[in-house]
């Protein structure tokens, strides 16, 4: 089979056809990608919100369940509430237990009542005279002694009885002057310990009490009730499930020759298919590690291209972005263009 020979003319209406269809083969690419806008670059995700589940951080029985799946509640808001008299005893009991610690404290700084110092002064007193007059009478009979007119053991008794009450004078002296200095410091100072225990005692005993109330962390919206009135739980287990308000994020993908068209910061357009409103945003985080694309993640490349994941954060979210939701997101490269780029 012979070739036939092209003209000169006709060759070269190939190659420019060729040219031509290479030419917009690489427009199309360029359109598909950046969504058919100049300075736009498309990504594609899913709305991702946070959600809490709350739990009571005692144990008890449930007194009151005051929400239902789909309400909305706002920061503050008491949700449910344990049965509390358990607690208010408690409180009740660390209440008196610091009362008593307290009424301790102010007797040892206060020290011993003014009867108590008298008692003393007058015990020391009786004491004084005692001792004097076993001092008189061991000296009469010391003297009496050496006329011959006493014996050497009565004098030895005398002698006795006037070391007795020196010793009970010394005694004596001692109490008053106790009872005059108070208490001793140490003991003020175990007797403050025991008025901060029972101050932390109390404390927690309200913390706890303050517990049988469940408050709304955020702005959110009921999605699960787990439990009802009646029911026993412990600490932690769950007995509603909220989804946030806010912050709204979108979770998308980047795929690698792009990453340098991004950044933090950042304006994006998100779109979703079930309304024409277009949300404002701005990227938030860019992944520093690489990864396969997720299969739940719609993109015009292929499922094993390694893409880098960013987070957008919507700032005028509303009810109609929901947990999961596929979104379009065209970011602005062009408020990249005055700015260095960033790669993770």
């Amino acid at each position: 089979m012979k070739i036939p020979n092209l003209s000169t003319g006709k060759a070269r209406w190939i190659v420019a056809t060729v040219a031509v269809i290479a030419i917009a083969g690489l427009v199309s690419f360029r359109v598909l990608r950046d969504g058919g806008n100049d300075g736009v670059l498309r990504l594609y995700g899913n709305v991702d919100i946070r959600e809490v589940e709350l739990a009571f951080r005692q144990p008890g029985r449930v007194a009151s369940m005051d929400f239902d799946e789909g309400d909305s509640v706002t920061v503050g808001d008491v949700m449910a509430r344990l049965d509390a008299r358990p607690y208010r005893e408690k409180v009740a009991a660390a209440e008196a237990e610091l009362q008593a610690a307290a009424a301790e404290l102010d007797k040892l700084r206060s020290g011993n009542r003014p009867q108590e110092i008298a008692q003393a002064l007058e015990g020391m007193r009786r004491m004084q005279a005692v001792a004097d007059e076993a001092g008189r009478n061991f000296r009469r009979q010391s003297a009496l002694l050496e006329s011959g007119a006493s014996s050497e053991r009565t004098v030895d008794a005398a002698r006795a009885a006037r070391d007795q009450s020196a010793a009970s004078l010394a005694a004596a002296k001692a109490a008053l002057s106790l009872a005059t200095a108070g208490f001793r410091s140490e003991d003020v100072a175990a007797g403050e310990a025991r008025v901060a225990a029972a101050q932390a005692a109390l404390a927690q005993a309200q913390t706890a009490l303050a517990d049988t109330e469940l408050v709304a962390p955020s702005d959110a919206t009921v999605i699960a009730r787990v439990r009802e009135p009646g029911s026993m739980v412990v600490s932690s287990t769950p007995v509603y499930s909220l989804s946030l308000r806010d912050p709204v994020y979108v979770r998308a993908y980047v795929s690698e020759p792009d990453l340098g068209r991004i950044a933090p910061g950042a304006p994006v357009r998100v779109h979703t298919d079930s309304s024409s409103r277009v949300y404002n945003g701005q990227i938030g985080f860019v992944s520093p590690r690489a990864e396969f694309t997720p299969k739940t993640v719609e993109t015009t490349d292929l499922r094993t291209d390694l893409v880098y994941r960013l987070r957008v954060v919507v700032v005028d979210a509303d009810m109609a972005l929901r947990q999961g939701m596929p979104v379009t997101v065209d970011v602005d490269t062009d408020w990249m263009s005055d700015k260095p780029v960033r790669r993770p």
